[in-house]
């Protein structure tokens, strides 16, 4: 046996610490005791809160809620999927370190995982994990409390670790790598990051299958390929119940194809091309990836960068310090995707250095993912990829795609300073391409800071934006035609040169990041330094690079005292006045905020708005047809019991709707329509008390019966759970029965006396049945299988993942303790 020699391990304790203390000190008002404000965890806290509640009163799992658009399956949610025990592995790796220090440690121990399988020396590594780890728009999604996509970025590099070590002949170790880090991955399940994932895998499959033909060695790739799809399938295998009801759930929200035929063009098999494609990256604001204000930065007011109003006229300094500073494309933005200039700089110059197919990988990988995210200003690719690349069209916000790059960038920028760490003399063997990778960079910095003017720094149709709102409000005042012109082009320019001010203030930055960098290559290449002093100088000029950026968006101000973060939504006494009524079930609609991504009515009522991105399509139609255009028809229909209104002083108020159906009721006449594009128009000019529209594909349901209505039959609503409704009804003959509840059919049951009998959907969204003649009890069930199920198959995934780990990692150990 050998001796464990703990020499060996000293640089990955130390790795550890550091990666501990920076995330620490970064987040230090978490030592104190305070909290990170998100606004998706304030949204997702009202979002679940009913959810939150019935696990806690009753131990189980409500699987659908009604605190949100009416009622909605929440699987998307919030569901204890208990069948994968991979939580526990999750939490060993963000070692208990206070949120969100557990996500920043995940993205630097990932990508060090990534950078020692591919043979970087260890506190070269810790350097790359930096670089990796502060891209900008990582600690942006922290800010904004997006926890699941931050999971999901922190454990992109290790799984992509596990692949390449299965590639490289490792194929147990590298098989049990994958199976971990990708369960970890989708667990997390934020699958539009994993996506992206997939589409770096793809790109270095294809890259290995070349190389495979091209030496004819096709059995390790193979085998490889039979790995690799095995350690997927324990992976998938953990999280079966969520994926499985995700998958069913996915076809029918926002993200399936919708019935509805107009609009043709704008329409894909799943979002509108609009809707995915509303955040999409500008051409030129790609350059934030070396220069961070490009684009001046995230949305905010002019007014927060000081030295930009300086020179500024002060005629128009106060409405210059008002305008936004944000002139890109989004139409709006946390910050920009920032992968740091000196890690840029080492990325361009590993295209001269690093060798093998691994750099034109990462380079592929790269070039897609800047080309993707431009999104419709690039519409002929996108449209293109929306109507035909597998599962596309699923996702919004397609610059999200720029993850890829952060992720490929600081990767060959590593392994060009691993080659230079271990041959110095490459950079004078290879001296014009580091001039020429020096002047692609820091020359282009330079010479955008000298000559600015050749972006525009208005964004796309804010020139016509701002002349026409000056022009209103200047003829109100008496300004004559040639006075609003002159004073609408003086304030033009200015707001111009304040915005030229802040792009020029990070582009002589980001030049002298990348002469920091370069002279510290020289500097090493020559003998001047030695390796030590070059590693931390590698080390700290990354760290100084990206934290000031960082600070930008995700500083000490984000923090407030943990009872503020836990008790983010504060009775009104619009709230206080409807909690009062004591009906079990009934809906809101608040107009003082948001309605339809605000959360914070879904706290205390059911509330037909809410907050979340994966709505059913039918509901969101109706939203845009009918709920947003005020048709008080469908709001009866959904029994909006009380509307919230802003009073006078724009304190809220809440309204009694006495025209809200109920939660049941029956109806005189039915009225068959062809299609979808007709039921959501009948919707507009019928008594949904007296009539119901259904879709013709549900006529067999009414066989043999009657229209008509039994004056003196009633419906009670007796008893409601969330994944439960009960009723008591009595009637001379069989009634066409309504209820004011979202049809789901993956899952809702309806019993009358405990024999199952089928129901269907009316009025676009809602539940019908012909309830049988007599009094009786009916219930409504939510008995999903596919969680069923699919939590059995979870858990035994989870305890073959485990036991593989275990394994792997024995003999792992085993081989390493053995002698030769």
């Amino acid at each position: 046996m050998k001796n464990i020699s703990f020499k060996n391990f000293t640089p990955h304790i130390v790795a550890i610490v550091v990666f501990i203390a920076i995330s620490l000190i970064y987040l230090n008002p978490l030592l104190e005791g305070k909290k990170l404000k998100q606004m998706d965890v304030v949204n997702y806290k009202g979002a679940s809160k009913e959810i939150s509640d019935f696990r806690e009163k009753t131990g189980e799992e409500a699987l659908w809620t009604n605190s949100m658009f009416s009622g909605m399956p929440a699987y998307q949610i919030s569901v204890a999927y208990k069948g994968n025990l991979t939580k526990q592995i999750n939490k060993i790796f963000g070692l208990g370190l206070p949120h969100p220090a557990n996500l920043i440690f995940l993205y630097l121990i990932g990508f060090y995982i990534l950078l020692l399988v591919l043979g970087v020396n260890p506190w070269l590594s810790i350097g790359g994990a930096i670089a990796y780890a502060f891209s900008s728009y990582f600690f942006i999604v922290l800010e904004a409390g997006h926890n699941t996509k931050a999971l999901a970025i922190g454990y992109m590099a290790p799984v992509l670790a596990g692949i390449i070590l299965s590639f490289r002949g490792r194929y147990l170790l590298g098989g049990m790598l994958t199976a971990l880090f990708l369960a970890l991955e989708l667990k997390s399940n934020h699958l539009q990051i994993t996506y992206y994932l997939l589409l770096i895998v793809l790109i270095l499959g294809i890259a290995e299958l070349v190389k495979t033909i091209q030496e004819k060695s096709y059995m390790p790739f193979l085998k490889s390929i039979g790995v690799l799809i095995i350690a997927s399938i324990i992976a998938l295998s953990t999280c079966t119940a969520n994926f499985w009801a995700t998958y069913e759930y996915g076809n029918v929200t926002m993200r399936g194809k919708s019935e509805l035929t107009f609009d043709k063009e704008n329409k894909t098999s799943g979002l509108d091309k609009d809707y995915a494609t509303a955040w999409s990256y500008g051409k030129a604001e790609s350059l934030s990836l070396m220069i961070p204000n490009v684009k001046g930065g995230g949305t905010g007011a002019i007014g927060e960068h000081k030295k930009a109003l300086e020179d500024i006229d002060p005629q128009y300094k106060q409405m210059v310090a008002g305008s936004n500073q944000y002139w890109g494309d989004q139409p709006f933005t946390s910050g920009p995707v920032y992968a740091g200039a000196v890690a840029v700089f080492f990325f361009v110059l590993g295209l001269f250095l690093v060798r093998g197919r691994f750099k034109w990988v990462l380079l592929a990988a790269t070039i897609v993912s800047i080309v993707f995210a431009w999104g419709k200003n690039n519409m002929g690719l996108t449209s293109f990829l929306l109507d035909y690349f597998p599962a596309y069209n699923k996702f919004r916000s397609v610059s999200m795609i720029l993850v890829i790059a952060e992720l490929a960038i600081p990767l060959l920028a590593i392994l060009a300073v691993k080659e230079i760490y271990e041959n110095p003399d490459i950079l004078k063997e290879k001296r014009n391409q580091f001039l020429i990778a020096l002047g692609l960079t820091g020359g282009f910095c330079l010479l955008f800071y000298l000559s600015p003017r050749i972006f525009s720094f208005l964004a796309n149709g804010e020139y016509e934006r701002i002349t026409n709102q000056l022009a209103a409000q200047l003829q109100q005042n008496g300004y004559s035609g040639g006075e609003i012109s002159q004073i609408t082009s003086n304030f033009l320019s200015n707001l111009e040169d304040a915005r030229v001010t802040i792009f020029k203030a990070d582009a002589i930055r980001s030049f002298l990041f990348i002469i920091m960098g370069a002279a510290l290559l020289w500097l090493y290449s020559i003998r001047k330094l030695g390796k030590q002093v070059f590693v931390i100088g590698i080390i700290v000029l990354f760290l100084i690079d990206m934290w000031a950026v960082d600070k930008r968006y995700l500083n000490n101000e984000n923090f407030a005292s943990k009872k503020q973060v836990q008790n983010p939504f504060q009775l009104t006494p619009a709230d206080q006045t409807i909690l009062q009524d004591k009906d079990p079930h009934f809906r809101v609609l608040n107009l003082s905020v948001s309605t339809f991504n605000d959360a914070s009515t879904s706290y205390y009522h059911k509330s037909v708005g809410g907050y979340h991105g994966a709505k059913l399509k039918r509901y969101q139609e109706l939203i845009d047809f009918h709920i947003s255009k005020n048709n008080i028809k469908v709001l009866n229909m959904l029994n909006t019991k009380y509307i919230i209104q802003p009073d006078q002083n724009k304190q809220p108020m809440a309204r009694l709707n006495y025209q809200a159906l109920g939660n049941a009721w029956f109806v005189e006449n039915h009225k068959i329509v062809e299609n979808a594009d007709e039921e959501i128009m009948a919707l507009n000019d019928f008594d949904p008390a007296t009539t119901v529209i259904i879709d013709k594909r549900f006529q067999e349901y009414l066989a043999n019966y009657q229209n008509g209505k039994d004056s003196l039959a009633n419906i009670i609503f007796t008893n409601y759970k969330p994944n439960y409704l009960a009723y008591e009804y009595k009637t001379t003959k069989d009634q066409l029965t309504v209820f004011s509840e979202i049809y789901y059919k993956h899952g809702w049951n309806a019993y009358v006396d405990g024999k199952l009998i089928p129901h269907f959907r009316a009025n676009y969204v809602l539940r019908a049945m012909v309830v049988p003649a007599g009094q009786h009890k009916l219930e409504f069930k939510f008995e999903p299988k596919v969680y069923y199920v699919g939590e059995s198959i979870s858990l035994a995934g989870s305890i073959i993942l485990i036991l593989l780990v275990v394994g792997v990692g024995f003999i792992e150990i085993k081989k390493r303790l053995t002698a030769e």
